[in-house]
C-alpha cells in the first residue's frame, strides 16, 4: 500500500512539472506593447491594414463640404392659375339665375398680373357683369398689393373705376380681398370678401363666404344708393371627385340697404331674399 502511495504521488508530481514547462516555453505579453502587434504562438503578427489609408487633404475637405452659395429664393419662371370659385345655378320662388365667379393670374412668386371676372344672368339676358385687371405685387409672405381698372358692363350705362386693394391669407386661414375705387364724377366705392374653407374630410368641404358692399354717392341711372349698398352671403358644400373639379350644393342670401333697396323696389325687383344653389368649382 505504501508503495502504491509513493507510486501515485510520483506520478502526479511529474505532471504538474511537465505543465510547468509547458507555460514557461509561452512568452509573456511586454507591458510596452502598443496594440499595433500581438503574439500568436510565439510568432508576431502585425494588426497594420494591408492596404494604407491615404492622408486626408484640402481636396477630400472641398469635396465633402462643398460651397452651395446663396439660395435662391424666388424664382423667374412664368406661371398661370385659373379658378371658377362659382359657376351655379340659382333658385328663389320662381326665379332662376346663372351665377359665375372667377379669377386668375400669370406672373412669378412677386410680381403677377391678376384678373377677376363676375356676373349674373337670367330671363335671357345679362342682369349684371364686371372686370378686374390688376397688378399685383406680393409685400408680405402672404400678402399681396393690387391696382388696376375695373369694367362694369351690366347694369346701363357701362362704367370704368380705378381699383386699388390688398388681398391675402389672414390670420386662422381667411381668403381676404378689401379693394376701393375710384371713378368719374368723383363716385367711389368699397368692397370686402372674406371666405374660409371647413375640411370635414379630405375631399367633403364647407365653404362660408360674404361680401360687402359700400358706395360713397348716389348712382341713380344704375339704381346704386349711398352708404351700406348690399352684402351677400353663402355657405356650399362641395365634394373633390378630384382637387380641379368639385360639385357643391349650397344656399346663399343677398339683401340690398338704403337707397339701393328703394330703387329695386321703384323698379319692381326684390330687396332680397335666400337662394339655393347648384354649381361647380374648377381650377386649372
Amino acid at each position: 500500500m505504501m508503495h502504491l502511495s509513493r507510486l501515485l504521488f510520483l506520478s502526479g508530481w511529474l505532471l504538474v512539472a511537465g505543465l510547468g514547462d509547458t507555460f514557461a516555453q509561452v512568452p509573456a505579453a511586454s507591458p510596452t506593447d502598443t496594440g499595433k502587434e500581438a503574439r500568436d504562438g510565439g510568432a508576431i503578427v502585425s494588426q497594420e491594414p494591408l492596404t494604407p489609408i491615404p492622408a486626408l487633404t484640402d481636396e477630400d475637405r472641398a469635396a465633402a463640404f462643398p460651397d452651395l452659395g446663396a439660395h435662391t429664393a424666388h424664382s423667374r419662371k412664368l406661371y398661370a392659375y385659373v379658378l371658377f370659385d362659382q359657376l351655379e345655378w340659382q333658385s328663389r320662388n320662381e326665379s332662376q339665375t346663372v351665377n359665375w365667379d372667377n379669377m386668375g393670374w400669370i406672373g412669378g412668386d412677386v410680381n403677377r398680373l391678376w384678373f377677376r371676372t363676375e356676373g349674373e344672368g337670367g330671363e335671357g339676358r345679362l342682369k349684371e357683369a364686371e372686370a378686374h385687371l390688376l397688378y399685383g405685387r406680393a409685400f408680405s409672405r402672404w400678402w399681396d398689393f393690387v391696382a388696376g381698372i375695373r369694367q362694369d358692363i351690366r347694369p346701363d350705362p357701362a362704367q370704368t373705376w380705378a381699383a386699388v386693394g390688398i388681398q391675402g391669407l389672414a390670420p386662422y386661414f381667411f381668403d381676404l380681398e378689401a379693394t376701393a375705387y375710384l371713378g368719374n364724377a368723383g363716385r367711389t366705392q368699397a368692397r370686402v370678401e372674406a371666405k374660409y374653407e371647413m375640411l370635414i374630410t379630405n375631399r367633403l368641404i364647407l365653404q362660408p363666404r360674404g361680401e360687402m358692399n359700400l358706395v360713397g354717392k348716389s348712382d341713380p341711372e344704375r339704381g346704386v344708393g349711398s352708404g351700406l349698398s348690399t352684402t351677400d352671403a353663402g355657405l356650399r358644400l362641395r365634394y373633390e371627385l378630384r382637387r380641379e373639379f368639385a360639385p357643391y350644393v349650397g344656399i346663399t342670401w343677398n339683401q340690398k340697404y338704403g337707397g339701393t333697396a328703394d330703387f329695386a323696389r321703384t323698379a319692381g325687383e326684390p330687396t332680397g331674399g335666400a337662394r339655393l344653389t347648384v354649381g361647380i368649382r374648377m381650377w386649372f
